[in-house]
């Protein structure tokens, strides 16, 4: 009788097990991921314990869920209610000359948030037009070398360089340092048209090879690379519109901004002369001895804009997976732990988020960064490093709130509106997606009842459409 209990029980015990694995093998099996590379890791909140795992440690292609990093790491270093400051100022050694002073603010005329692009060249226009005569001319030095000038990841690659979701970091941001291109595509049977570019940007030449297609798809890239006039339109735009836009991004956003501003002061009955930016300085300066010697001293500030709090800023990342932002709060980082602005931001950032997480016990010999945004290719982290990451910001974090507020809802926002929409999890997955060519990724908090897990899935070189995959990672989250 007591064999017959005991053989029972393993039997149920076996059953539990069993049918505790079902997800994770139905998904590990699916056809289209035959090929891939997956790494799942799944923990309970609570308890930290592990709920299922597979190749959790393996570093595997991240996407856009590396933006996880980048804004958890922001907020623990500087605080959500930080907030970036572009001043305006006069030259102490020359009060005819006009400084901006650049913080490498992202929001500068952002039109994430629904404000005026121009707000900061109006109130700006005012003021000065109160403080200062005009009775003389001025000119504008943008001081826009706080990030140095590689505003790219050297891991880019071509495909991607000049196109806005690429746009370069730099000390000075300005409408998201990007610029739209409207196309006439009425004609059918001739090539798109150029009509405009907004905001104009002098000097900027397209060699136009642009074509047609009738599947009403926007396929158009174009290309070039950070500072260069020269841009190349390539791909194909939707035939039988009158008006068809791209976005590409701004070569050189320093001295946009101070030409923007230029034409707003003499529209206030200023009479500018010259504008320039700091990178011809910087750049002169870099094989001399003394590089500390600044180009200009600051006097009385005159006018200063200050950002949104950051909170908003992680929030407009990681919901809208914004790279541009991304890429100026990892250049943040590194010119925050390394003054010297001669040294890479870029390099100073990843390396500080190595050092920080695994000063707070968190491994970190599966992470390879190569920007902020998750765009190279190269990049690389586990599933397990993710999913340390976010149990640290649920219960060890003091920004903990503003992080978990920063991620899209399942079924509801952001990049995962249609992601687990009209079924039961809708609303109870917050999350970052990712995805580039052969990879989809998704990585957050599952928050159902008693039930509240940090999970990752990661998927690399799947084989199938990506609509299925998409649908196997649905399916292995409702079956937890």
């Amino acid at each position: 009788m007591r064999k017959s209990f005991l053989f029972i029980l393993l039997l149920l015990l076996f059953a539990g097990l069993a049918r505790s694995q079902t997800p994770l093998q139905r998904f590990i099996t699916h056809p289209a991921l035959k090929h891939a590379s997956v790494g799942i890791s799944v923990v309970e909140l609570e308890s930290k314990r592990s709920i299922v795992s597979h190749d959790a440690e393996k570093s595997l292609t991240p996407a856009s869920v590396e933006k996880l990093i980048t804004t958890a790491t922001a907020l623990e270093m500087l605080g959500d209610n930080y907030r970036y400051k572009t001043e305006v100022a006069l030259d102490a050694d020359d009060p005819s000359r006009i400084l901006v002073l650049g913080s490498g603010d992202p929001t500068l005329g952002s039109e994430a948030f629904g404000e005026n692009p121009n707000a900061f060249f109006i109130n700006c226009a005012e003021v000065m037009k109160k403080q200062l005569p005009a009775d003389k001319e001025y000119s504008i030095y943008v001081v826009d070398n706080l990030f140095g000038y590689d505003g790219v990841s050297p891991q880019w690659t071509w495909i991607d360089m000049g196109n806005y979701y690429a746009a370069g970091a730099y000390g000075i941001s300005i409408f998201d340092n990007s610029y739209r291109l409207f196309f006439n595509t009425a004609d059918r049977n001739a090539c798109p048209g150029i009509l405009r570019m907004e905001p104009e940007i002098k000097g900027l030449t397209f060699q136009n090879s642009l074509s047609l297609n009738t599947t009403g798809r926007d396929n158009g890239y174009i290309y070039g690379a950070p500072f260069s006039y020269d841009r190349a339109v390539r791909g194909n735009i939707p035939a039988g519109r009158t008006e068809f836009g791209i976005k590409g991004d701004i070569p050189d956003p320093g001295l946009l901004l101070g030409e923007t501003l230029a034409d707003y002061l003499s529209r206030a009955g200023f009479r500018i002369g010259k504008v320039e930016t700091a990178r011809k300085d910087y750049l002169s300066a870099i094989c001399t001895a003394n590089k500390v010697q600044a180009a200009y001293r600051i006097g009385n500030v005159i006018f200063m804009q200050a950002s949104r709090p950051l909170k908003d800023i992680v929030r407009e990342v990681n919901v809208e997976s914004n790279n541009h932002y991304a890429e100026q709060l990892i250049r943040t980082i590194g010119r925050s732990s390394k003054s010297d602005i001669y040294t890479d931001a870029l390099e100073a950032g990843i390396e500080y988020t190595q050092e920080r997480w695994k000063k707070n016990g968190v491994a970190v010999t599966s992470l390879q960064m190569y920007d902020g945004c998750g765009l190279a290719p190269q990049n690389g982290v586990s599933a397990q490093f993710l999913t340390d990451l976010l149990v640290y910001m649920y219960g060890k974090s003091s920004h903990s709130a503003a992080f978990f507020n920063s991620l899209p809802k399942a079924g509801q926002d952001g990049t995962l509106q249609y992601f687990l929409r009209n079924v039961r999890l809708s609303g109870k997955v917050a999350a970052k997606s990712g995805s580039i060519g052969g990879v989809q990724c998704f990585s957050g908090y599952l928050i159902d009842g008693n039930k509240k897990y940090a999970f990752t899935v990661m998927v690399n070189k799947f084989n199938g459409a990506r609509s299925e995959v998409k649908g196997a990672i649905e399916q292995f989250l409702s079956g937890l």
